[in-house]
């Protein structure tokens, strides 16, 4: 593999440091609350050199929204080959590595706290993660049905069913209690069984995935996981 250069090794490092800080600051003072001038200040940069980076507030949190989104959809837009189980088994690993994170977590309460009051924020969260979440998974969805791997009537629901199967309850009870958050060996449990009642439901060979599943599930958490 062909080094960087040492500019766009600077470039990109920078670049992590704003969104790290970014995140942060997102999670700390809210969507209203978050200034440009306070993630500039976290991530030791000017605010020019913040703005050459990223235009607007808006634009940086597309990008934090829009990079969690593409990490957890690399099991499905880049599938390794091992089939339908190991790669919802891999995204649902990322799912959780990513949701359960505090600073996400944190994120998630301030925006539902401010969407009241500023339904944007809530609107500009929805569009930037969770709806091009769901468009991504309902093309890797309708994608293996076309194998003849699942059966299903309505992509959409299939793919609302998935996401929720695997992590609804362990990631509402995170919400609203901070310090409850699953230990690995929980999040197997969830994990497992929530991918086994989708597959019992969409699968065309239940018999063969289930035992697969059961195999991945022995071995623990998926390879590369947060």
């Amino acid at each position: 593999m062909t080094a960087l250069p040492p500019r766009t090794r600077n470039r990109l490092a920078k670049e992590r440091r704003i969104l790290d800080s970014a995140l942060k600051v997102f999670a700390d003072q809210g969507y209203s609350g978050t200034s440009m001038d306070a993630i500039a200040a976290l991530a030791g940069v000017s605010k020019p050199t913040l703005y050459q980076y990223f235009g607007s507030k808006e634009q940086l949190f597309g990008a934090i929204m829009a990079e969690q989104r593409d990490t957890m959809l690399g099991a499905f837009e880049e599938p390794d080959g091992l089939g339908l189980v190991p790669e919802l088994w891999a995204f649902s690993w990322h799912y959780a590595g990513t949701v359960l994170r505090p600073e996400f977590l944190s994120l998630a309460r301030l925006i539902i706290g401010e969407a009241q009051r500023f339904p944007e924020i809530g609107r500009a969260y929805q569009a930037a993660g969770p709806e091009r979440m769901l468009a991504g998974m309902m093309d890797y969805l309708m994608a293996r049905k076309a194998e003849g791997r699942l059966t299903f009537d309505d992509a959409e629901m299939a793919a609302e069913d998935l996401w929720g199967l695997v992590l609804s309850a362990p990631r509402n009870r995170a919400l609203h209690d901070p310090e409850n958050l699953p230990s690995r060996a929980d999040l197997n449990r969830f994990i497992t069984n929530g991918l086994r009642v989708f597959l019992k439901a969409y699968s065309t060979d239940p018999a063969t995935d289930l035992a697969q599943l059961q195999a991945l599930s022995e071995q623990g958490p998926a390879q590369g996981t947060p």
